[in-house]
């Protein structure tokens, strides 16, 4: 095998150096200037996983590829942690084995020519409608500016509302698929039994009313970027399914079997702990792994307030123009007052606040008493202590007043889709039906999700 692989290389014009074991694989890297390695993981004398420590100890960011037999993939998940690039499994055709080595090679190259550039010039990134003037942030666009050029599966963390999905299309077209498709699917805004066939399609006939075939998501982004938010929440038996096309870039549809071939980058999101989840057993380990070959987690907007005055102007501009409203600014009370304030809903918590505020104000320049924050969070963001206990409601307002509110606002954020807000609230989605019908907004049996 590894004469083969030398053959095979070196026809495709690639310089190649072989050792029959680790050892003398290590003295090669000492002594030669090398851009990647492939190397089995069972090996006589220091064994695979040794022989990476020892390649990433001395040169943290030479790629590697491991190769292992399909029935110790649990063994190249371990490489994965280690900080092993990719791994093949055996038996695989030369040509996969090829398109490998030249997608870590272009990866590492385009990582380091970025890199250098901007440590040269020393600019600050600047996205289309991405605010990022905080140190915070300009981390979050620094990890986008390298990872965009390459096919790297890229897995974003952070709370609700952070603007995960800008940060994915960021990626897109910043990369070589950008005039490709874009295409965005929430896991959570689509029913487990549904999701399957919303992913990978289906053919005429897969289900009680498949009356005709239906291409999924993973086709339609061929040539361009699948945007999976939320993918926490995406069930065990989809997970596998996932887990192959991230391997082996093929599945079939759902009823069928035909195998179709894509070419798709994945951009992964969620809130939730991952790692949490690996250890209750709901996701799966080699998946995981897969999906973290690059993380980007994107601070929460308390956590990068000096943000707040651009955004503030940003939100301002676009809101003021497409209502048509007089507004031209925000006083510095109004500013320090949101500078001042928890944001649990982050990015899209304060967009919502500043269009209402410009909806409902009749001033050109927007004051304190034109934002309606939420009084709780108010109070657990503030500096100064009151004496005596706070009040539980909002002042005025009755208690059936304020779960009214309360519902109205877990809707908006979801943007109208009443399973997640129910999760949001705590509720079942019968209880959320029976709160909502109580407001005079019955839930009708033919209403979807949504």
């Amino acid at each position: 095998m590894r004469r083969l692989l030398e053959l095979s290389l070196g026809e495709e014009g690639f310089v190649t150096y072989s050792a029959g074991d680790a050892e003398a694989g290590v003295k090669i890297l000492s002594r030669e200037t090398i851009d990647l390695v492939i190397t089995d993981l069972r090996l006589p004398g220091m064994g695979g996983l040794e022989f990476l420590h020892a390649i990433k100890k001395s040169t943290a960011r030479l790629p590697v590829i491991v190769m292992t037999a399909y029935g110790t993939v649990e063994s190249a998940v371990e490489a994965m942690k280690q900080g092993a690039s990719d791994y093949v499994l055996k038996p695989f055709a030369l040509a996969e084995m090829l398109m490998v080595v030249r997608k870590e090679l272009a990866a590492n190259q385009l990582v380091e020519e970025n890199r250098t550039l901007r440590e040269a010039l020393g600019q600050r990134y600047e996205y289309e409608n991405i605010v990022a003037r905080s140190e915070r942030m300009q981390a979050v666009l620094a990890m986008v500016e390298r990872v965009a050029p390459t096919n790297t599966t890229v897995l974003l963390g952070g709370e609700s509302g952070v603007g995960k999905d800008l940060i994915a299309r960021a990626i897109h077209e910043h990369s070589h698929r950008a005039s490709g498709p874009f295409i965005k699917i929430n896991a959570t805004a689509i029913p487990e039994n549904l999701l399957e066939s919303e992913l990978f399609g289906y053919e005429k006939g897969a289900f009680s009313g498949a009356a005709s075939s239906k291409p999924g998501k993973f086709e339609l982004a061929d040539r361009g970027t699948l945007f999976l938010d939320e993918i926490g929440d995406v069930p065990p038996a989809t997970q596998v399914k996932l887990l192959r096309v991230l391997q082996e870039r093929e599945f079939e549809r759902l009823g069928g079997t035909k195998t179709l071939k894509v070419d798709v980058r994945l951009v992964a999101a969620t809130n939730r702990d991952l790692r949490a989840a690996l250890e209750d057993g709901t996701f799966r380990e080699d998946l995981y792994y897969r999906l973290n070959v690059v993380a980007i987690d994107i601070p929460s907007l308390r956590d990068h307030k000096e943000d707040i005055p651009a955004l503030v102007d940003f939100f301002l501009k676009r809101f003021a123009k497409d209502s048509k409203q007089p507004v031209r600014g925000v006083t510095p009370a109004a500013v320090k007052m949101l500078m001042d304030f928890s944001w649990p809903g982050n990015v899209r918590e304060l967009q919502n606040i500043i269009e209402r505020a410009i909806t409902l104000s009749a001033n050109e320049t927007l004051d304190v008493a034109d934002f309606h924050l939420d009084a709780a969070s108010s109070r657990s963001a503030s500096t100064s202590a009151t004496a005596g206990p706070a009040p539980l409601l909002p002042e005025g307002k009755t208690l059936e007043q304020w779960e009214h509110e309360i519902i109205r606002e877990a809707l908006a954020r979801a943007n109208g889709n009443k399973s997640q807000a129910a999760r949001a609230l705590g509720l079942s989605r019968n209880a959320l039906r029976y709160r909502l019908s109580t407001m005079g907004a019955p839930d009708s049996p033919g209403d979807s999700d949504t």
